[in-house]
């Protein structure tokens, strides 16, 4: 896949922060330019700090964090890199439309993102590894993690979901690290819930390599991950939207299968008992 348009430009602005030690609030506008991709070089400080809610200043210190003069300098430099004319056509969009629209934008950028396959089929022969494979999501999360796990259990020997809170989560975390677990799989969507920071940190400090699916390279939980997969959600509408989210959490389960070597074979089984007890109606 190419490199242009809004999905070419998410990646360009992704490689221009990878690496920088930004500050909860540079990570907020860092988060908000990708997600805006395709507007970024156009906007103004002031309209950068609204989208992303923070104070004009705030914008200025974060250009400076990343080597520019200011923040003129930072636009003039996407500028370059960019499409020369601001994308438009959104005004012959309902909102609903948009939303939609604004779904597509993010599956080209993950699309994109996709094009280096390492970091995927690294996390799946991890989750492949780890007997039992601990899946985290709470709350907004939560259906991710579900729906991951439902179709793990179909071709992994021992998948526990964790989707409640509380103060077993730690002690669940402990029981399959007991068990044999060597990783733990993740999902972590806006608003990032605490009880998921710390639930990793737990995890990590027991020795668990954390692969974590989350909404941007820059949500708090990266930090807590020792391999991140981002794929942005939708803001568009009352409730964020995560097809992306989802696609990537496929595209894991299919890495994870072609690192079980019997896979397949699981497969056919359930197949083949769902015929018997007439699981589906065909």
């Amino acid at each position: 896949m190419g490199d242009g348009g809004a999905g070419g430009a998410a990646a360009r602005l992704q490689r221009l922060f990878e690496g920088r030690r930004l500050t909860p609030t540079q990570r907020r506008i860092a988060h908000c330019m990708v997600r805006r991709a395709a507007d970024a070089p156009f906007l103004s400080s002031v309209e950068l700090a609204e989208l992303a809610g923070v104070s004009q200043p705030s914008v200025t210190r974060f250009a400076v964090a990343l080597g520019f003069d200011g923040y003129p300098a930072l636009r003039r430099h996407l500028r370059e890199v960019a499409p020369a004319e601001r994308p438009g056509g959104d005004g012959s969009f309902n909102e609903y439309q948009q939303a939609v629209q604004a779904e597509i934008e993010n599956l080209r950028h993950l699309a994109a993102t996709l094009a280096d396959p390492a970091p995927v089929e690294r996390a799946g022969r991890l989750l492949a590894a780890s007997r039992p494979l601990p899946v985290l999501g709470l709350r907004a999360a939560a259906a991710q993690a579900r729906g991951f796990a439902y179709f793990a259990a179909k071709v992994h020997p021992d998948v526990r979901l964790l989707d409640e809170g509380g103060t077993m989560l730690a002690d669940r975390v402990d029981a399959a690290r007991r068990a044999g677990a060597s990783a733990l799989l993740c999902f972590a969507l806006p608003r990032h819930p605490r009880e998921v920071v710390e639930a990793l940190d737990h995890a990590r400090k027991a020795g668990l390599s954390v692969v974590t699916v989350a909404d941007s390279a820059f949500a708090p939980v990266a930090t807590r991950s020792d391999l991140l997969l981002p794929g942005a959600v939708g803001t568009g509408l009352a409730f964020d939207t995560a097809c992306a989210p989802m696609l990537l959490g496929r595209v894991l389960l299919e890495a994870m299968c072609d690192a079980l070597p019997d896979a397949q074979a699981r497969l056919e089984d359930f197949d083949a008992r769902a015929a018997e007890r007439g699981l589906f109606v065909e």
